[in-house]
């Protein structure tokens, strides 16, 4: 933890943090992103969308690892416990700042990606424009996407690596996507910073 953290818990006297915004629009702007040329896609990212930072502002980490689905997981996607899943670790975080925007861990069935290597290999990262594209390359379709959100203290990790005072609040988002043939092909969890995240939904009705 930073020594600006140590010294004082008034969120008045802590040095400022990059603000992100986090709407569910984003799912449709990544899908209509998901076709688009490479040169189009790598211009920007859903982090840049979300905090109006440029790519050259940003300092990200991955890693991948080949698992095995767990109950949870296996409920989740609706498979045997043991299948093999993929599981990706992210971090992004401002240039100039010392913690990430999130902790975001990510899973994928082995069995709906393995057609295509590139996705297997976390040196393909950060890929040009995200899971969604990630799945087109395999002719997966994105029907739509579940978010759960709760809140909790952080934990004690969770507070070291989000550079958060010790149980300081935390949003815990569960994101699930659906194909086009209803089947659930990423399971996502982040932890969220309640100092700098603010999660906006709008709801668009349809006319009389």
């Amino acid at each position: 933890m930073s020594q600006a953290y140590e010294e004082t818990t008034d969120p008045r006297r802590r040095p400022a943090r990059t603000p992100a915004v986090r709407d569910n629009n984003r799912h449709q702007w990544e899908k209509d992103r998901a076709r688009q040329p490479l040169a189009a896609r790598a211009r920007t990212g859903a982090t840049e969308r979300d905090t109006g930072l440029h790519t050259g502002d940003l300092e990200f980490v991955t890693a991948y690892r080949r698992t095995e689905a767990t109950a949870e997981l296996a409920e989740a996607f609706g498979v045997p416990e043991g299948t093999p899943l993929l599981e990706r670790a992210y971090r992004t975080r401002h240039a100039g700042e010392s913690a990430p925007f999130s902790i975001v861990t990510s899973y994928l069935r082995r069995d709906l990606i393995d057609g295509n290597p590139d996705l297997l290999d976390e040196a393909n990262e950060p890929w040009p424009g995200g899971t969604q594209s990630q799945l087109h390359t395999v002719g997966i379709e994105v029907d739509r996407v579940e978010e759960r959100v709760t809140a909790r203290p952080a934990r004690p990790l969770e507070a070291r690596e989000l550079d958060l005072p010790p149980g300081a609040p935390v949003l815990r988002l569960r994101k699930t996507s659906y194909d086009i043939h209803d089947r659930v092909v990423d399971v996502s969890f982040l932890t969220l910073p309640g100092d700098r995240t603010e999660l906006r939904f709008t709801t668009r009705l349809e006319r009389w």
